[in-house]
């Protein structure tokens, strides 16, 4: 797969590390429209209410969002303009989307890494760094990790940069 002139950033980090904040404070360093592709899907009260909390934030904030939890290779094929940033959050929560939806994972992950290649967009991607735990003890957990492990590795081999954050604090793991 060849880049196009976009940039990619990869934020990877574990829950509540600080990676979607700090994915938001380098896309607003640029002066470009900002959209915002959000992934969550509620599936219960509280989800709900954090989702609506995040799109009164991102309102307040100037960020056009797109809520899309599973044809984030579309929009990222229809959002390709040059001189515009798009920020996903998350990739974890589209791809356990996906594995609930009982799809090709594989064929998914395929068609996201061509859309993000793609893109004359810059892209901010943040996704959870799953590796560091223990070895799961059920199937679609395992399935999960695996998958989401191989998903952080195509992302990051495409991916300009590639920025762990660790307590709030980012990390360079590639690109500067």
């Amino acid at each position: 797969m060849t880049q196009s002139s976009g940039s990619v950033t990869l934020v990877l980090g574990g829950a509540r590390s600080g990676k979607s904040r700090y994915a938001e404070s380098i896309c607003r360093q640029t002066e470009r429209a900002l959209i915002y592709v959000a992934t969550a899907e509620a599936h219960d009260d509280e989800m709900k209410a954090r989702i609506a909390q995040h799109r009164a934030d991102r309102a307040a904030d100037g960020w056009q969002t797109i809520e899309e939890p599973r044809g984030l290779a579309a929009i990222l094929k229809g959002e390709t303009e040059p001189g515009r940033v798009l920020l996903v959050d998350c990739l974890t929560l589209w791809l356990t989307n996906h594995l609930l939806g009982d799809a090709d994972i594989e064929a998914e992950i395929e068609r996201l890494c061509a859309a993000v290649s793609a893109s004359s967009a810059d892209l901010v991607l943040v996704a959870n760094e799953v590796g560091f735990g223990i070895v799961p003890e059920n199937r679609l957990a395992r399935a999960f990790r695996d998958h989401a492990g191989r998903l952080n590795q195509r992302i990051a081999a495409i991916a300009d940069r590639v920025t762990l954050v660790v307590a709030g604090l980012p990390v360079q793991v590639k690109g500067s």
